[in-house]
């Protein structure tokens, strides 16, 4: 079981943005349970409140991560109130679709703009140094299996994923960097990593639709699961890696 001071011998702070959805709830949960401590961030005040709740006491922080000047703001309380940032699980996303290239229509670009790429933007440029500091410091988001065969249907959708990861990639060469340059010569601390997955199902979902078998999704659980491993695994094998993460079993 991964230990939530990664032997730091105090718990890491974890920051979960996207937490008010399942999969945030999930992640946040998985971390509280391993000992983490965990700050989870929302746009709307009672759904992340509702969410940290859920997760078995979240601290719930209410930001716009598109807004630089409202993450720089939540940054500096956090560090003012609870220290620097270990980890950031980004759990902002969103999807559109259409049918083909002509129907990608701008309305749907800004918003997977705005939620896939500068909300990552933003969380990474504000807490990066928090996490480049770090003894165990940590960066995750979450990208689509559609990347690699990108269809007409999600032109916008994939572009704006495969820039998420671009610049995830860019995040990653940073720390490797970084620690480079270090004057102390210490291994490689940070790491930054894609998880790839088809899609995402949770129990909810599963409830609604009784009848469909989701097959290929992974389930959040897993997700979750896969965050609080960041956390026991080598920098140097994790940072810059694209970890495809498995379907749920037929039939969960």
């Amino acid at each position: 079981m991964t230990d939530g001071s990664a032997g730091t011998g105090s718990p890491l702070r974890v920051l979960v943005t996207g937490g008010s959805g399942p999969s945030g709830t999930a992640a946040a949960r998985a971390l509280l349970q391993a000992g983490f401590t965990v700050f989870t961030v929302g746009s709307d005040k009672a759904r992340i409140e509702a969410a940290a709740e859920s997760a078995g006491g979240a601290v719930p922080l209410v930001c716009d991560l598109a807004d630089l000047a409202a993450v720089q703001h939540l940054r500096q309380e956090l560090a003012r109130t609870s220290g620097k940032i270990d980890g950031v699980i980004h759990l902002v996303g969103g999807w559109r679709g259409a049918e083909g290239i002509t129907g990608q229509t701008d309305e749907d670009w800004d918003f997977l703009e705005r939620s896939a790429i500068t909300t990552l933007r933003n969380v990474t440029r504000v807490f990066y140094d928090d996490l480049a500091a770090s003894r165990c410091g940590r960066f995750a988001m979450v990208s689509s299996t559609a990347v690699d065969s990108p269809a007409a249907g999600v032109a916008s959708y994939v572009a704006a994923k495969a820039a998420a990861e671009a610049w995830t990639m860019a995040v990653a060469e940073g720390f490797r960097r970084d620690n480079q340059n270090s004057q102390n010569n210490e291994k490689q601390h940070s790491a930054a990593v894609v998880f790839v997955v088809k899609s995402l199902v949770d129990a909810g979902m599963r409830s609604r639709q009784p009848e469909r078998k989701f097959p290929g999704f992974t389930d959040v659980e897993q997700l979750a699961a896969a965050a609080v491993g960041l956390f026991s695994q080598p920098a140097t094998e994790l940072n810059g890696q694209r970890l495809l993460l498995a379907p749920a079993p037929a039939g969960a």
